[in-house]
């Protein structure tokens, strides 16, 4: 494997003032390391970044099939949304293709990082729902997977339930470890949350990307939840989220999953390649950059394609006023190959 440093450095004027140091690891879908930082084995949280295989079971059974959802609907279900209206009129019209009410969703009001939606709430404060929680299509696609498979709606976030001991053992069987070996937590909006090292994460990756819609029941599933991804990435997120511009830039050779606490995932259809990339303190300022750089350095971005991505792979830092003052740079080096 080929050995990477990369920091992600922010720069105010001539000054280095902070740092961000970053574990990656590049697989291919049979888990051999490529290339990778120091700590491959590091295990961190999955969070949102887990969602492609949250829903797998979901369109492995042939669920979605027989609700006849469209890809729009599963890429809502994977997503981290940011509360737009087109957002919140989607995960609306999932509740009500199955029939079910607002107050059903577990995941409990988020103030949505759309500012359109954002003003709007703050003048109607009785409009806040779950439905703006970026997770509500997630916890809408659970609603759905329970109703289907005739079990309660009633505690369906929790640990016990069998909706989330069967994603437990999806995501397990995705990052090819023991369902029992998966670290497990609360996540942000009320669901189990897994751990698991990065290099397992980018295993995982690489085969959602080497997936094709000839194979079995699972790698078909998985080939249209990634098809719907990469059709719909601003339904995966929206103006604001790295993996909607990463994957519209990419024109649907990239899947990408964010994750909070400084993760990025990115399957590469066609090269059956997956990463994972971890900002180690938890920024998301130190994401992008450090994603931009590793995909450049690989040779998946062109130059054409990282200038289009500048003010996430750049992004500046302004003062108060709004002046231009610093910018956030990765830095990236390889070193000579040496033996996994």
């Amino acid at each position: 494997m080929t050995r990477l440093r990369i920091e992600v450095e922010v720069w105010r004027g001539s000054i280095a003032e902070s740092r961000h140091s970053i574990q990656a690891v590049v697989s291919d879908a049979s888990g051999a390391i490529l290339a990778g930082t120091e700590s491959p084995e590091l295990i961190t949280s999955f969070r949102s970044a887990a969602k492609p295989y949250q829903l797998l079971p979901f369109v492995e059974r042939g669920h979605a099939g027989r609700l006849g959802l469209t890809d729009e609907h599963l890429a809502i279900m994977a997503a981290s949304h940011t509360g737009s209206p087109y957002h919140v009129g989607l995960v609306r019209d999932l509740l009500g293709r199955i029939q079910l009410g607002v107050n059903t969703l577990a995941c409990g009001y988020d103030a949505p990082l759309d500012t359109e939606s954002l003003k709007h709430l703050e003048t109607h404060p009785e409009e806040r729902t779950a439905l703006y929680n970026n997770c509500s299509g997630k916890h809408a696609g659970m609603l759905a997977h329970c109703l289907a498979e005739g079990w309660p709606i009633e505690g369906y976030e929790r640990p016990q339930h069998p909706l989330q001991q069967r994603l437990r053992d999806t995501v397990a069987e995705m990052c090819d470890v023991p369902s029992n070996a998966l670290l497990v937590g609360i996540d942000g909006c009320n669901v189990w949350v897994f751990g698991a090292p990065l290099h397992a994460m980018a295993k995982s990756y690489a085969r959602f990307a080497a997936a094709t819609g000839s194979g079995d029941a699972r790698e078909r599933a998985l080939d249209r939840i990634r098809r719907a991804m990469v059709r719909y990435p601003a339904t995966i997120g929206g103006a604001q989220r790295f993996s909607t511009a990463l994957m519209e830039v990419a024109g649907g050779t990239l899947v990408s999953k964010g994750g909070a606490e400084g993760l990025e995932c990115v399957g590469v259809a066609g090269r059956n390649i997956g990463i994972a990339l971890k900002c180690e303190d938890g920024r998301p300022r130190g994401v992008a950059p450090a994603v931009v750089a590793l995909l450049e350095y690989l040779g998946l971005l062109s130059a054409e394609q990282v200038a289009r991505l500048e003010s996430w792979a750049r992004p500046v830092v302004r003062h108060v006023v709004g002046k231009t003052v610093g910018e956030v740079r990765a830095r990236l080096h390889a070193f000579d190959a040496v033996s996994s």
